[in-house]
């Protein structure tokens, strides 16, 4: 895993300026456009181009099961995560219809559920055991599974950065995650459970109470272990939480745009900027979770979210919501003329008397 510690590419200062720079020259009063604008200039800056675009897009949801979900903190059984593997590669789930929408590539990677889906179409299967230990009785995954978890993410984002992928989206599936995902910003953060923990998949209060008392357990129980964020991984997380770190460190060490998700993602992309020097440079945030507690993710990492319409879903799906206004916000930048070339005077140039 030394790989982890390479930092992140630098972004381009220089197209940033000339990106800048054309948006003085552009049709409008500066600023107008509000945060289109600083969108545009972000995406030219990290893709060293003064047009950005983001018409290729790698969208990969990774699945796992967790042990954790024995404890009864899920309103769901473990088998929907099969399910939902199936319903992926059906074409049938939100994600998979939004990743439709946007013309983006799509892949599953099951990374071990209880029930084995069987062979399917779209999904790559590197399944490391049938989900992760139960992290109230022993760490979730032992280093070797920790190791493989990182490297399909990783290998994921090569794979998409070879096929000159624009945009990398990473969604997740996994009954139980939201605990795990709890947990780890609980140790990150120093917060106590009952500040992160939610309803997830829809808990009711007694529901909730139990989650936040087998967090809290569990943080008493590794709280020497998680003095390190890759601990932390290891004894708290999931298969497919890991694997977003993964991929979100990979993104920035080989400078590739990722637009985070909601709770679990930011989850992730927290654990990333604690191993990845710079990591955070490379992260669009989508939108803020209904779920309690990313707020305070969010604001560790100083994320402004682009969105907020109440989404909860996970698989990745706020941050597919989020690809349209990327896209008008490049073609803004793009395609406006400049006031030189629609022959308008600027405020910076009066026109004559």
């Amino acid at each position: 895993m030394e790989w982890l510690g390479i930092a992140a590419v630098q972004p381009s200062t220089k197209h940033r300026k000339g990106a800048e720079a054309r948006q003085d020259q552009l049709t409008k009063p500066p600023g107008s456009l509000g945060r289109l604008e600083h969108l545009a200039c972000q995406l030219a800056e990290l893709q060293a181009r003064e047009r950005p675009q983001v018409e290729r897009i790698q969208i990969v949801v990774f699945a796992g099961d967790h042990g954790i979900a024995r404890a009864g903190v899920s309103a769901f059984p473990q088998e929907v995560t099969a399910a939902m593997v199936r319903n992926f590669a059906a074409g049938g789930a939100a994600i998979s219809v939004l990743a439709k929408q946007l013309g983006a590539e799509f892949e599953v990677v099951n990374l071990g559920t209880v029930i084995d889906p069987g062979p399917l179409p779209g999904v790559k299967d590197y399944r490391l055991g049938p989900g992760t230990a139960s992290f109230d009785e022993h760490p979730a995954m032992t280093e070797h599974q920790l190791a493989c978890a990182l490297g399909a993410g990783r290998h994921a984002v090569e794979r998409a950065h070879l096929q000159g992928c624009e945009l990398f989206i990473g969604g997740e599936m996994g009954i139980g995650n939201t605990t795990s995902a709890a947990a780890i910003a609980c140790a990150l953060l120093g917060q106590p459970a009952e500040i992160l923990a939610g309803p997830g998949t829809g808990l009711d209060l007694a529901g909730v109470a139990r989650k936040t008392a087998v967090i809290a357990s569990a943080l008493r129980q590794h709280r020497e272990a998680c003095a390190s964020p890759l601990e932390t991984l290891r004894c708290l997380g999931g298969f497919e939480i890991a694997a977003l770190a993964g991929a979100y460190v990979a993104c920035a060490q080989i400078g590739l745009p990722v637009v985070i998700d909601g709770f679990i993602s930011s989850a992730a992309a927290l654990t990333a900027t604690r191993l990845c020097l710079g990591a955070e440079k490379w992260f669009l945030f989508s939108h803020n979770s209904a779920e309690p507690g990313h707020r305070l993710m969010l604001e560790a990492m100083h994320a402004k979210p682009l969105l907020d319409i109440g989404m909860r879903l996970g698989e990745g799906s706020g941050a597919a919501m989020a690809v349209p206004m990327l896209r008008m916000a490049c073609a803004l930048h793009n395609d406006m003329a400049t006031f030189a070339e629609a022959e308008v005077a600027s405020s910076r140039q009066p026109a004559d008397a």
